[in-house]
């Protein structure tokens, strides 16, 4: 390895050395290869991971994650409280710019966080509690709630569809749909160009762009786009992504097979990034509307019949790559809690029989959704299901393409389980589960007081207990069961400058402000 790749390696690791020294230039062209397209880039509408990859370059919202993952201001001076936490108001920066050139201004943000509200895929658990917002002055917004709600900036900083700030003629004239293209207009340090479906969608560095004030802090603090495009390629097959980026066609590359680290590592234009903090999290979803997995005994005994151990093998290879892990919230992250251990892991087929039968299994076919699409959900769930069958159950393992699987999940008489992955969220309130709204409909009176309790309380130490509450319910109802922890080998060229670096730590999604490129 040369002695570059060396220190790029050790500040990815997090040791502390700073990469390269090289000195920050502006220009150049990132070209980005992304394992699928978007969907759409409107952030009210939509939680897909790509789609917040290309999107976080161009809207911004009043708060982002700061590198320990806490809220913290964007688009805001500050904020307080009043009225023991039932009224938030919110002092905007001034002097910041939309794309089009329009200063944004309170009347902005409040039919922004209105529409978001309304349509938003994650804005039930908040928006319920609001009264009112609105503008009280041109850089002054008001907003009334219900009641307190503890875990607020967390839902105004949510990465995978959060309300970002558009203009009030875009937030206005939008609905429940995805706006056009043409409507992609935000604050944020690039801007959006155009998009060629199945070719690319390419931002340029918006000239006008007005950062947050500080140092650099996750995706918080100042901002700087040295890099003068940013262009997003959708390239579906992982090894096409490797070879572009060896080849020097691309400059970054997300979601390589993990077997590939020893060479990737060894290979002297490239750098793997294993993202270890935060991990993904492979897992099981059940459908609990209606079917045999509506019945909660049903859903312990599958539990009880895994072994995750040769399940994460099977996927991701060597213990590098994956580990075993009971709690939602991996080691490290605050929310971390070991409640609920005993139930994971059990490799029990025998009480799997037992509750089974209590449950009054009699042989059903046990709908089993995968894809392809993603290779690391196939092998998991192959080895998962011949674990069930032996156990008894009769498992059909139905295949689809990732579209097609997609549009199966929302109909509840086709399926009983589906393989999915989840990414690390930053608060327990943006758990996708929680709301009861999410595919596989976990809708508990226990759970929704837990819910409520844990929003209303603004104390750390207050909501880890309830958030813990939650974990043990979680492991005995049984709305889905984390397989472990696993993480992502995304992979840069060598001329990408600044990766990893204290004024640009790894995050949950790749983000390329405050980088630059080598000549």
């Amino acid at each position: 390895m040369s002695v570059r790749k060396l220190l790029v390696a050790v500040v990815v690791l997090g040791l502390g050395v700073s990469v390269w020294g090289s000195t920050p230039r502006y220009g150049g062209t990132l070209r980005y290869a992304m394992y699928g397209e978007p969907p759409t880039l409107d952030m009210h509408v939509t939680t897909s991971v790509l789609s917040s990859v290309v999107a976080h370059h161009i809207f911004e919202g009043l708060f982002d994650f700061g590198a320990d993952y806490t809220p913290k201001p964007v688009l805001l001076e500050s904020f307080e409280y009043q009225e023991e936490g039932t009224v938030v108001v919110f002092h905007l920066r001034k002097g910041v710019l939309f794309h089009n050139g329009k200063e944004m201004t309170a009347e902005d943000v409040v039919a922004s966080l209105q529409r978001w509200g309304q349509y938003g895929a994650q804005a039930k658990q908040l928006w319920g509690h609001v009264l009112s917002i609105e503008g009280l002055d041109p850089y002054t917004v008001v907003l009334k709630l219900r009641q307190p709600f503890g875990p607020l900036p967390a839902y105004l900083a949510n990465i995978y569809g959060g309300p970002r700030v558009y203009p009030k003629e875009v937030a206005e004239a939008a609905g429940p749909q995805p706006i056009a293209p043409a409507q992609y207009i935000g604050t944020g340090p690039y801007r959006f160009v155009e998009w060629l479906p199945g070719r690319q969608i390419r931002l340029a560095r918006f000239e006008g762009y007005v950062s947050p004030p500080g140092e650099p802090d996750g995706f918080t603090g100042r901002r700087v786009a040295y890099i003068a495009e940013l262009v997003f390629v959708p390239v579906p097959d992982a090894m096409t992504r490797v070879a572009g980026v060896q080849a020097g066609d691309y400059d970054y590359a997300d979601s390589i097979p993990t077997d590939l680290y020893d060479m990737l590592a060894a290979a002297p234009n490239v750098v793997p990034l294993l993202l270890t903090n935060p991990p993904i999290y492979p897992a099981m979803v059940f459908n609990m509307k209606q079917g045999v997995m509506a019945n909660q005994l049903m859903r312990q005994a599958v539990l009880a019949a895994l072994d995750m151990e040769p399940a994460l093998r099977a996927a991701y290879g060597d213990e590098r790559f994956w580990s075993l892990e009971s709690s939602y919230f991996a080691k490290g992250i605050i929310w971390h809690t070991a409640v609920g251990t005993w139930a994971y892991n059990q490799r029990n087929p025998d009480k799997a029989r037992r509750l089974a039968a209590q449950a009054g299994y009699n042989g059903e076919p046990i709908r089993f959704m995968v894809t392809t699409d993603y290779k690391h959900h196939y092998d998991q769930a192959l080895v998962l299901t011949e674990q069930l069958r032996a156990a008894g159950f009769n498992v059909d393992l139905q295949v689809y393409d990732w579209a097609t699987l997609l549009g199966r999940r929302p109909k509840p008489e086709l399926w009983d389980i589906f393989f999915s992955h989840f990414l690390t969220v930053p608060d327990p309130c943006l758990v996708l589960f929680l709301p009861g709204t999410y595919v596989g409909w976990w809708q508990e009176p226990v759970k929704d007081a837990l819910v409520d309790l844990m929003n209303r309380v603004t104390a750390f130490e207050e909501r880890y207990a309830v958030w813990s509450t939650i974990q043990i319910l979680i492991w005995e109802q049984v709305p889905f069961i984390k397989i472990g922890d696993a993480y992502f080998l995304d992979i840069m060229s060598t001329r990408v400058q600044g990766f990893g670096a204290p004024h640009h730590p790894l995050m949950i999604i790749p983000y390329f402000w405050n980088l630059w490129l080598e000549g």
